[in-house]
């Protein structure tokens, strides 16, 4: 059976033009979307309601920010590995160095886990060789889990806290493991793109333990069972869909970050924006590291 449609087409929520948008947090302490741009490094934050988004450049690639206990500070993923990050002025210091032995890498899409743990993926800077994979870690004890991938996607974890959800995306796949006391099982596909969706870049999960996926170069965000099955589709109006998460007081509306590189701005004028959009589906509070 073919996926609904949503009616409503996403609305520009910060005209932002991010070079590549990516991995967008609700803080529900503070009312605060933030998210990055990779190849413009900055961190983005944005009150709905409250004017202009902020912009805070950076000194290198982020690949994404995790909410620490302090709403003031994030942990931020790098090129040169993880870092406490003050969002007032950008000032950071080096936590760890997951991958010393691999210079060609950076650090792409992470958030804080059920658990309180970071989890978060690496990827090859070209996006080509398979050096990426994916990492734990609780503030003491790093460990890697998934396997090797050129890019690492997600990774985001069920309302249950017992299954966590990473993408594979040059495989153009899915997976779900088994979570338990800090043990990250095998990876089982539960999507395969088909030809012509694009690529799965980032996911979120709702409160009913639905994934959200985005369809890099494929214009949508698709709503999955977590058995795969696809049933909603929300149509995006630019092509790069990155990531998505649910924010509002209730949760229940969809930010999306998208990516303008090597768009022709004359045919895809949205491109690197952030848009949102209205469900009446919710989503989970965004956890918070517990170190």
């Amino acid at each position: 059976m073919s996926p609904r449609i949503h009616p409503q087409t996403p609305r520009v929520a910060a005209a932002c033009g991010c070079t590549l948008g990516e991995q967008a947090v609700w803080d529900h302490r503070t009312g605060t979307l933030l998210w990055v741009d990779v190849e413009n490094p900055a961190l983005w934050r944005h009150r709905p309601g409250s004017g202009e988004p902020q912009r805070l450049a950076l000194g290198e690639p982020p690949g994404f920010v995790a909410l620490t206990q302090d709403p003031g500070t994030v942990v931020a993923g790098f090129r040169s590995g993880l870092a406490r990050l003050r969002v007032a002025d950008g000032h950071c210091e080096t936590v760890l160095v997951p991958e010393p032995a691999r210079p060609g890498n950076r650090l792409n899409g992470g958030h804080a886990g059920p658990d309180g743990a970071l989890y978060f993926g690496s990827m090859d800077e070209a996006g080509s060789e398979p050096t990426g994979t994916f990492h734990r870690w609780d503030g003491r004890d790093h460990t890697c889990f998934g396997g090797s991938m050129p890019v690492t996607n997600g990774p985001a974890a069920a309302p249950d806290g017992r299954t966590l959800y990473t993408v594979d995306t040059a495989a153009g796949t899915v997976r779900a493991h088994a979570l338990a006391q800090g043990r990250v099982g095998d990876a089982r596909t539960v999507v395969r793109f088909e030809p012509g969706w694009g690529k799965p870049d980032g996911l979120t999960v709702d409160a009913e333990g639905c994934l959200w996926v985005c369809h890099y170069g494929g214009s949508r965000i698709t709503r999955f069972t977590p058995d795969g099955e696809a049933v909603l589709v929300v149509p995006v109006p630019t092509a790069l869909v990155t990531h998505c998460t649910f924010m509002g007081p209730d949760l229940g509306t969809l930010a999306i970050t998208t990516a303008r590189r090597d768009r022709d701005p004359g045919l895809d004028p949205m491109a690197g924006h952030l848009f949102a959009v209205d469900l009446g589906i919710r989503g989970q509070p965004s956890h918070v590291l517990a170190f």
